[in-house]
C-alpha cells in the first residue's frame, strides 16, 4: 500500500517541507494577484457601465504613488521568490559529504538500479530511513525522468550524461517512483516503488540479496577483460596512458590547456567518447567502447576507478596533475 493521498504525497524526506512551503507561498501570491485582478475587473466594469455609446469618460491622470506600489510591491516579492527558490535549488543539489550511493539506467520501460555492494533491482529501490541517498543515474535509449514524488525530488536521464538526485527518507513505507517524461507508447506504465526500511531491516535486506561481488569487483574483472590495465598501470604513469591511481576527485590537465575534475561524467566519457578531453602529455590511442560496453557495465568501471582512490588513500581535490611517464614514446590520452 503505498502512502500518501491522491491529491498531494507523503511528505517522506527531509526537504520535502522546504519544497511544499515555497511551492504554497508561489501558489497563495499567484492566486492572491489572480483574485485581487479578478475583483477590480468586475467592480470597474460595473461601476464604469454606461448605456450611451457616445459618452466620452474623464480624463484621467497618473498617480506616482500608485505606480510606484504596483512597481516596488511585485518587485520585492520576486526577490523573495528568488532567494527562497534559490537555497531550496542549493540545498536540493547539494547532498553531504557522506552518501549511501546507488547507480541507475533508465530504459524503456524501466528503472534498474545498482547497489554497491552487488545487488540490483528493476523498479523497486531499497533504502534505509534517515540516510541520505545519491543516486546517479543515465538513460539507456531516450530522454526520461526520475521523479520521487514524496521525496519532492527530480532529474531528467539524459542519454550520455549522469544525473543525479539525493534525499533522505524520513518515513518508512512504499513510496512511488515515475518516470515524469514522456517516453514512448508504454510511459504510464514505466513506475516503480521505493521502499524505505528501517537501518536493521535494511542491513539485514543487503545481507540476504548477497550479488555477484561489489560493482568495483565487477568492474575491476571488466577492467583486466577489455585489457585496459596493459595502458593504466596502477603502479604509475605508463608510456601509453596514465594512472588511474588516486585520479578520482583531483584535477586533470588535458592537451588544450583546460583542467577538469575526474568525476563520474568525465569516467563515462573517456570510456565511450576518448578522444572528446585528451590528457596533456598523450596521443589519442585509445579505442572507443561505445555500443561495446553497457550503461551498467560502464558504472562498474566508475566505481572501480573511484575503489582506487579509496583503497590507496584518498586525494586531494587541488593534487597537481601527472607528468606522463615518457613523451617520446606512442602514448595513449586515458
Amino acid at each position: 500500500m503505498f502512502s500518501g493521498t491522491p491529491l498531494f504525497p507523503l511528505q517522506a524526506s527531509t526537504l520535502a517541507a522546504d519544497v511544499d512551503a515555497l511551492y504554497f507561498f508561489i501558489l497563495a501570491v499567484t492566486a492572491s494577484v489572480a483574485i485581487l485582478v479578478t475583483v477590480v475587473v468586475i467592480y470597474f466594469s460595473a461601476k464604469y457601465s454606461t448605456r450611451d455609446p457616445l459618452e466620452v469618460g474623464a480624463r484621467i491622470h497618473g498617480s506616482i504613488p500608485l505606480e510606484l506600489a504596483w512597481s516596488i510591491i511585485p518587485f520585492l516579492v520576486t526577490i523573495v521568490i528568488f532567494v527562497w527558490s534559490a537555497n531550496v535549488f542549493f540545498d536540493l543539489q547539494r547532498p553531504p559529504d557522506q552518501t549511501l550511493e546507488i547507480y541507475a539506467t533508465g530504459k524503456r520501460w524501466m528503472w534498474k538500479f545498482q547497489h554497491l555492494d552487488g545487488q540490483s533491482e528493476i523498479n523497486e529501490l531499497h533504502v534505509p530511513a534517515g540516510r541520505p541517498v545519491r543516486v546517479t543515474f543515465t538513460s539507456e535509449d531516450v530522454l526520461h525522468s526520475m521523479f520521487f514524488p514524496a521525496f519532492r525530488t527530480k532529474a531528467d536521464a539524459i542519454p550520455g550524461r549522469y544525473s543525479t538526485v539525493w534525499f533522505t527518507a524520513t518515513a518508512v513505507g512504499e513510496h512511488h517512483l515515475f518516470c515524469a517524461e514522456y517516453c514512448g507508447t508504454n510511459h504510464s506504465g514505466m513506475v516503480g516503488k521505493v521502499i524505505v526500511m528501517d537501518p536493521a531491516a535494511y542491513e539485514s535486506w543487503l545481507t540476504g540479496n548477497v550479488g555477484g561481488g561489489s560493482l568495483a569487483a565487477r568492474g575491476e574483472q571488466l577492467f583486466g577483460d577489455l585489457a585496459c590495465n596493459t595502458c593504466h598501470l596502477r603502479e604509475g604513469p605508463g608510456p601509453r596512458g596514465p594512472s588511474l591511481t588516486n585520479k578520482f576527485g583531483a584535477a586533470e590537465r588535458l592537451a588544450d590547456g583546460a583542467t577538469v575534475v575526474v568525476d563520474e561524467g568525465y569516467v563515462r566519457e573517456s570510456i565511450l567518447m576518448p578522444q572528446a578531453k585528451l590528457v596533456a602529455g598523450y596521443q589519442p590511442l585509445m579505442p572507443t567502447f561505445q555500443g561495446l560496453v553497457s550503461e551498467e557495465n560502464v558504472m562498474a568501471l566508475v566505481e572501480y576507478v573511484k575503489s582506487l582512490r579509496v583503497q590507496t588513500g584518498a586525494a586531494s581535490r587541488a593534487q597537481a596533475p601527472e607528468e606522463p611517464a615518457s613523451r617520446t614514446a606512442p602514448q595513449e590520452n586515458r
